[in-house]
């Protein structure tokens, strides 16, 4: 019906007289009537149409809305095509929304395994707190190995001492530095003076020489100590830091070990009802973990100690003996033994002025 009343709109004439103006238009009583019952009954969509062109154009472009399944399309009647018009909106909220629910969920999952994290720390740190105090007071026990704790304190009394033989030896070279400065400063005023006092040339001439002799010396003894200070160092702040560090990590595995395991004691002296085996199923289950995380630590501490002690004898041997040999050489001034020992560890001087940095390295 619609469409006959569009048709009959699109080729109605509209008379016009020879002045001009439009004439009066003839009334039609079956338009006005379908007029009126469009504006009753109103268009059914299910049968409303997409209209490609003029009213007076071909039924090509015309599509049925009742005959379209699925998303909805637009029409070309030129190219005789279906363009689909999909819900970006909808997808584009949807989309949005599951990122935003997986991101809620990452969210929460990581709080609660933090949650549990604090909770698992603060459960042991309490056991281990009161197993420390049960100690100190005498109340609890403590797993003892009589052998290990004999050497972890042998080591300990060790590194006091060559802590103590290294400040020693840092305080040897500092001085020993001021005393090839001054010689250095001595030696470039007595040649100074010798050219200055021709009467005194000679004499100051030996002197100056003499004071240049002991500064090269006194050069390469301090490359030998310097060396001697650096190994000991190595040996004292690295080497045996690392095993004390090692032998602390058992220290702490130890008391978690006893904590664990006087806690499945006091469970295994309670009642035994469901409850109670479940407590001292899941106390037993810790107990196995801490007892295997301490008897690993033991045996890397055992084999820290057996290495350290290889090491700091090789390194000892070798340091004692260039100390020697260049103290020996320099206060015998035999300065071809002195150089001979230099090479024979290896060891290059470095040229005057190298200790400063450069312009580079203090930018």
């Amino acid at each position: 019906m619609t469409d006959s009343i569009m048709s009959k709109a699109a080729t109605m004439e509209i008379p016009i007289n020879s002045n001009g103006d439009t004439g009066t238009l003839p009334e039609d009583d079956s338009l006005e009537q379908d007029l009126q019952q469009v504006m009753v009954s109103g268009p059914n969509l299910n049968e409303t149409s997409i209209v490609s062109g003029g009213y007076g154009g071909t039924a090509e472009g015309i599509i049925p809305t009742s005959s379209i399944k699925g998303p909805a399309v637009h029409y070309n009647a030129e190219f005789n095509k279906r363009i689909p018009v999909t819900g970006l909106g909808s997808n584009m909220h949807h989309s949005s929304s599951s990122s935003s629910m997986a991101a809620d969920d990452a969210t929460r999952g990581v709080a609660v395994e933090k949650l549990e994290t604090m909770k698992k720390w603060g459960l042991n740190t309490y056991k281990c707190t009161k197993q420390m105090i049960s100690e100190r007071f005498g109340r609890g026990s403590r797993t003892v190995d009589l052998e290990l704790e004999a050497q972890i304190e042998v080591l300990r009394d060790t590194k006091k001492k060559y802590e103590n033989v290294l400040r020693l030896a840092r305080a040897l070279t500092n001085h020993f530095y001021n005393m090839v400065q001054t010689q250095h400063a001595l030696g470039d005023t007595f040649a100074d003076l010798s050219q200055k006092s021709p009467e005194l040339r000679d004499e100051f001439g030996y002197n100056a020489e003499t004071q240049k002799l002991l500064c090269k010396n006194g050069e390469t003894l301090l490359g030998a100590v310097n060396f001697f200070v650096s190994s000991i160092n190595t040996l004292v702040n690295k080497t045996m830091d690392d095993t004390l560090m090692t032998i602390k990590m058992y220290e702490n595995a130890r008391l978690e070990f006893d904590a664990y395991r006087s806690d499945l004691e006091e469970l295994s002296l309670g009642p035994r009802d469901a409850v109670a085996m479940a407590r001292i199923d899941a106390a037993q289950e810790q107990y196995q973990v801490q007892k295997d995380k301490y008897e690993h630590l033991r045996s890397d501490v055992i084999i820290k100690l057996k290495f350290l002690e290889e090491n700091k004898v090789k390194v000892m041997h070798k340091q004692l003996l260039l100390f020697h040999n260049a103290i020996s050489a320099y206060f015998a001034g035999n300065q071809q033994q002195l150089e001979q020992t230099l090479k024979q560890f290896n060891i290059k001087l470095r040229p005057p002025g190298a200790d400063k940095p450069s312009w580079l390295e203090e930018q």
